[in-house]
C-alpha cells in the first residue's frame, strides 16, 4: 500500500511539474475580457443562415476570401495554396495560379493584377497571366502573418499583419500560429500600408490582438480593422502613423465592442454595406482565463483534444460606416464550419470559410 501511495504522489508531482514548468511558446499577457453580452440586440439569435446553398469544389477546400473580378469569374482562396476561378454559379472551377502558400485575403488592382496577402510568403502581385512577384516578403521580414489587404484607389495597399510573434510559416500554419498569438495576448498586430510607387512599407497602427479584416471607407481617408483576439472592430485614420491603438488618439477609435464573437474578415458590400464574418462564437471558459495568463500557459501543456474550444455557429453581419447593423444572419446549427466572410454581388451572397469542402451562398431575396 505504501508502495502504490508513494508511486501515487510520484506522479502527482510529476504532472504538476510538467503542467507548470514545461517550456510553452507563448508569454500570456493579462487582460479582462469584458461580459460577453450573448446572442441579443441587433445579434438576436435567429436561423437565416440556415438555409445556405453550396457549391462545389472538387478536391479544394477553404475558401477563405472571394472575389468577383471585373472577368465576371468569381475568384477563391484554398487552403492548398491555389486560388481557384470559376462562373457564379460554380461551373468551370479552374486552377489560376498556385502560390505554394495559404493566401488569406487579396483583391484586384486597376490594372487587373490580383494583390494577395499570403500567410506563408508575403504581400504577392500575380499578373493576368499567372506570374507572381512578391513586393513584401516574409524572408525580408518586412512581415511577420499578412492577413487582410485593399487597395486604395492611388494604388497604396493596406493590409494586416496579424502578429509580430507567431508567423505561419515557423509554427506550424495560420491556424496554429493564430491560436498562440490570441492565447498569449501580447497584442503585437499591425496594419501596414505599402507603397508600390516607392517599393516601401509603412506601419500605419499597430498595438492589436490579431489584427484581421480590413476595409477601407468610401472616401479612403478611414481604415475599418478586426482586431480578433479581443472582440472589436476599429476605425483608423489611413494618414496615422506608427500609431499605437492602445495610446489614446484621435486617428484610432472603436466601432464595434464586446462583439459576440470572434471577428475575421471584412470586405465591401453593396449600397454602403460592410460585411464582417465571425470565425466561431466566444467562449466562457476563455473569457474567464484572460486574466489568468500562469493558467493560459498551463492549457498549452494539455493536449489539444482538452483545450477550451469555440462551438460552432454560423454568424456574419453588415453594417454602415457610422457602426448601424443592418443585416445579421445567424446559423446556431454551425453546419457551414468558420463563416469568416461574406462577398456580395448583385443577386447573392457567397459566405467564406477556412474550412469548408463547399463555398454557401444565399439569394439576395433570401435576406431581406
Amino acid at each position: 500500500m505504501r508502495a502504490i501511495i508513494a508511486l501515487s504522489i510520484v506522479i502527482l508531482l510529476a504532472i504538476t511539474t510538467y503542467l507548470s514548468f514545461w517550456p510553452v511558446p507563448i508569454a500570456p499577457v493579462s487582460w479582462s475580457a469584458p461580459t460577453a453580452p450573448g446572442y441579443t440586440g441587433p445579434h438576436a439569435t435567429n436561423n437565416r443562415l440556415g438555409n445556405l446553398q453550396f457549391i462545389t469544389l472538387g478536391s479544394e477546400e477553404g475558401p477563405e476570401h472571394v472575389v468577383l473580378a471585373r472577368d465576371g469569374k468569381l475568384y477563391a482562396s484554398m487552403s492548398s495554396g491555389n486560388i481557384v476561378r470559376m462562373n457564379p454559379d460554380g461551373t468551370v472551377l479552374e486552377v489560376f495560379v498556385t502560390t505554394g502558400g495559404r493566401v488569406l485575403g487579396f483583391d484586384f488592382d486597376a490594372s487587373g493584377n490580383l494583390l494577395a496577402a499570403d500567410a506563408l510568403r508575403g504581400i504577392l502581385k500575380i499578373s493576368p497571366g499567372g506570374t507572381t512577384t512578391a513586393l513584401a516578403s516574409i524572408t525580408d521580414e518586412a512581415v511577420s502573418y499578412p492577413n487582410s489587404l485593399v487597395i486604395a484607389s492611388n494604388g497604396k495597399i493596406y493590409f494586416t499583419d496579424s502578429s509580430a510573434r507567431f508567423a505561419p510559416s515557423v509554427w506550424g500554419g495560420t491556424f496554429e500560429a493564430s491560436v498562440l498569438d490570441i492565447v498569449e495576448q501580447s497584442a503585437t498586430g499591425r496594419v501596414i500600408e505599402y507603397d508600390p510607387d516607392e517599393d516601401r512599407v509603412r506601419i500605419v497602427a499597430r498595438g492589436l490582438s490579431f489584427a484581421n479584416g480590413i476595409a477601407l471607407s468610401q472616401d479612403e481617408q478611414t481604415l475599418f480593422v478586426n482586431e480578433t483576439g479581443r472582440y472589436r472592430v476599429w476605425k483608423i485614420a489611413a494618414s496615422a502613423d506608427d500609431l499605437d491603438v492602445r495610446v489614446n488618439s484621435m486617428q484610432a477609435s472603436v466601432l464595434f465592442d464586446n462583439l459576440p464573437g470572434y471577428p475575421d474578415n471584412l470586405m465591401r458590400g453593396l449600397d454602403g454595406r460592410i460585411w464582417l464574418g465571425f470565425a466561431k462564437p466566444r467562449n466562457a471558459i476563455i473569457d474567464w482565463m484572460s486574466d489568468k495568463p500562469f493558467l493560459r500557459k498551463m492549457v498549452l501543456r494539455l493536449p489539444r483534444v482538452l483545450w477550451p474550444m469555440p462551438e460552432a455557429y454560423g454568424h456574419v453581419m453588415a453594417f454602415t460606416e457610422d457602426g448601424i447593423v443592418i443585416t445579421d444572419l445567424q446559423d446556431p446549427a454551425g453546419a457551414y464550419p468558420e463563416t469568416t466572410g461574406v462577398t456580395e454581388t448583385r443577386d447573392r451572397i457567397y459566405v467564406q470559410s477556412l474550412h469548408a469542402k463547399r463555398l454557401g451562398w444565399l439569394s439576395k431575396d433570401m435576406i431581406k
